[in-house]
């Protein structure tokens, strides 16, 4: 097989955007309680005990229960959810503190117009829930 060089080779159409992300998690149920009754995600699909994988409508989020404690530094450093308005950053704030979700910070509205804060799931993953302008209305 003969490699083609870089610059005879097109780009192909753009992408759609980074829309499904897959977890290992400690504690499945705790982690799905908190993305379907707190965020308002769905479940799409449950194959079997150990995996879920849910929904907001244009997304996919999959919950694999991980097969023994997970070892090293979390290379993720957070997921996001856009949020279409800044005032709802505030809102969504406030509901989640009130359920008794860890806060990592309070929200801030940073250089470029974007408005987010960060907390954690159940198993210590990092969310950020934000609006960002150039992404908000898609």
């Amino acid at each position: 097989m003969t490699m083609k060089s870089a610059s005879s080779i097109e780009r192909p159409p753009a992408h759609r955007g980074m829309r499904h992300v897959a977890l290992f998690v400690q504690d499945l149920a705790a982690c799905e309680r908190f993305y379907v009754e707190l965020l308002g995600m769905t479940v799409e699909w449950r194959p079997d005990p150990d995996n879920v994988y849910l929904t907001s409508g244009n997304d996919n989020l999959a919950l694999h229960r991980a097969p023994g404690p997970v070892e090293g530094p979390q290379r993720l450093d957070h997921i996001g959810f856009i949020l279409p308005r800044p005032e709802d950053v505030d809102a969504w704030y406030d509901f989640l503190r009130a359920h008794g979700v860890p806060m990592k910070t309070a929200p801030r509205t940073h250089r470029d117009g974007a408005r987010s804060f960060y907390c954690q799931d159940p198993d210590g993953t990092t969310v950020q829930m934000i609006y960002h302008p150039p992404i908000a209305d898609r």
